[in-house]
C-alpha cells in the first residue's frame, strides 16, 4: 500500500503541465485537502479548486425563509439537520433570518441527525405538527426517500430541498469556461448512484476524471490518475475508491429515490435554475409535501428571493471562481461565530473549512492560484507528515 509520501513522490516524478487546475466537487474532499495540507504539499503547478459540493450552501434562500416562517407562524415543530439551523435567509432587519433566530424568538426548532429521528420525534408527540426540512445531495436524499416509502407519521410533512450533484458540474462544463482541466468526483455520491454517472465528463468534455474517497491517500491516488490522463491525452473515468464504489451503484437506493421523487429543474442559491437538478416529492405523495399543506403560510413575493446576502460571494466560491478568502466579507463581517453566507455555516462549506484549517484573513488578490496555496503553506507541514498513518 502506498503512503502519502509515496503518492506525492510519484506525482512529483511526472512531467507536470503548467497551471493545472483540478476541481474537487465534494465538501468532504475539501475538508481533507485543507486539514491535511495537500495544497502546500503538491507541486506549485497543481491548483486544487473547491467545487459545488455543499448542499447547505446552495439550498434555496426561499426554502429557508419558508422553514423559518412555518416555525414562527404556526404551532409547528421544524426539524432539520444541524448545519441548516444557522443558515440565514434574506429578511427585514430585526426579523428572524435563520431557524436558530426563530428558536430564539420562541419557535420550536430542533436539530436531528437522521430522517428516522425526525419520524421518532413526530411519533413521540402526536399532538404536534412536525415539518422535516430535508436538504442534501443524493446520499442524504436516499434515506429521506426510504423514510417516505416506509410511511411517515400523520403529523409529519417534509420540506424537501434535495439536489443532484452532477448537473452543477455539467452546467460549469457547458458554460464553455469551466476553469479546470481535471475533476475529482465525489465517492459517496458514486456509491449510491454509480460511477457511470460521471462518465459524461471525460466522454463529452474531454476532462480527466477520477472518483475519490475521503482520505489523503485516496485523494492523492485520484490526483495522480487525472494528471497521468492529462499527460497521456487520454481522459477517462478512473475509480480510485473501489472499496465502496461499485459499477451500477446501489440499485436499491436508486429504486427508492425513483419511487418517491421526481427529478425537476431546481434553483441553486445565488446560481439560478439548473435543469434536472432537484428532487421533488411525487404528486401522489403530495399530502406529505409541506409546501402544499402549508402553502397559505408563505408569500411568494419577497425582495431578493433566492439571492445571497449583500456582499456575500458564496456563489462564486461554490462555482470555483474564487477561493473562499477572496470573498470581501471573509474574516471581516463573516466568520463561523457570525456567519453571513452559507459557505461559512456548513461543515461542508469551503469558507468554514478554510477557517477551521487556520486561514483567518481575507485575501483580495484577484488571481486565485497564489493566494490559496500561500495562505495554507504555514498550516500544512505537520498535517502532511501525519497522513502516512491514515488508511484508505
Amino acid at each position: 500500500m502506498h503512503s502519502a509520501q509515496d503518492w506525492l513522490a510519484r506525482i512529483r516524478e511526472l512531467p507536470l503541465p503548467g497551471g493545472l487546475r483540478v476541481m474537487n466537487v465534494c465538501g468532504g474532499h475539501e475538508r481533507t485537502i485543507s486539514m491535511a495540507g495537500l495544497r502546500a504539499a503538491l507541486p506549485r503547478s497543481i491548483e486544487l479548486i473547491p467545487g459545488p459540493g455543499c448542499p447547505v450552501c446552495v439550498c434555496p434562500e426561499e426554502d429557508i425563509h419558508q422553514a423559518v416562517t412555518l416555525a414562527l407562524r404556526r404551532h409547528i415543530t421544524v426539524v432539520a439537520f444541524g448545519d441548516m439551523l444557522r443558515v440565514p435567509c434574506n429578511a427585514p432587519k430585526g426579523d428572524p433570518c435563520s431557524l436558530v433566530d426563530a428558536r430564539a424568538a420562541g419557535a420550536d426548532v430542533r436539530a436531528v441527525a437522521s430522517p428516522r429521528e425526525a419520524a421518532h420525534l413526530a411519533l413521540s408527540e402526536p399532538q404536534r405538527q412536525f415539518v422535516f426540512f430535508a436538504a442534501g445531495f443524493e446520499t442524504t436524499m436516499a434515506p429521506v426517500a426510504s423514510l417516505i416509502a416506509e410511511g411517515v407519521p400523520e403529523n409529519l410533512t417534509l420540506l424537501v430541498s434535495g439536489r443532484l450533484t452532477w448537473p452543477a458540474v455539467a452546467m460549469l462544463l457547458d458554460s464553455g469556461a469551466p476553469g479546470f482541466q481535471a475533476l475529482i468526483a465525489p465517492g459517496h455520491v458514486a456509491t449510491v448512484m454509480g460511477p457511470e454517472q460521471w462518465a459524461f465528463v471525460p466522454r463529452r468534455h474531454g476532462i480527466a476524471t477520477a472518483i475519490a474517497g475521503f482520505t489523503p491517500l485516496s485523494l492523492l491516488a485520484a490526483m495522480y490518475s487525472v494528471i497521468r490522463q492529462i499527460i497521456a491525452r487520454q481522459p477517462s473515468l478512473d475509480n480510485c475508491y473501489p472499496q465502496v464504489v461499485r459499477e451500477g451503484g446501489n440499485r436499491h437506493a436508486q429504486a427508492i429515490l425513483q419511487q418517491v421523487f421526481d427529478v425537476v429543474d431546481a434553483n441553486w442559491r445565488g446560481i439560478g435554475t439548473i435543469a434536472n437538478s432537484g428532487f421533488a416529492i411525487k404528486p401522489h405523495l403530495r399530502a406529505l409535501d409541506a409546501r402544499i399543506r402549508f402553502a397559505d403560510e408563505v408569500s411568494s413575493v419577497r425582495k431578493r428571493a433566492g439571492s445571497m446576502p449583500p456582499g456575500c460571494a458564496c456563489a462564486q466560491v461554490v462555482l470555483g471562481r474564487i477561493y473562499p478568502n477572496q470573498c470581501p466579507l471573509y474574516g471581516r463581517a463573516c466568520s463561523p461565530r457570525e456567519p453571513v453566507g452559507p459557505c461559512m455555516v456548513s461543515d461542508e462549506g469551503a469558507c468554514r473549512i478554510w477557517w477551521a484549517s487556520g486561514i483567518r484573513e481575507a485575501n483580495s488578490v484577484a488571481a486565485a492560484a497564489p493566494s490559496g496555496r500561500e495562505s495554507q503553506q504555514s498550516h500544512s507541514a505537520a498535517a502532511v507528515a501525519s497522513t502516512d498513518r491514515w488508511t484508505p
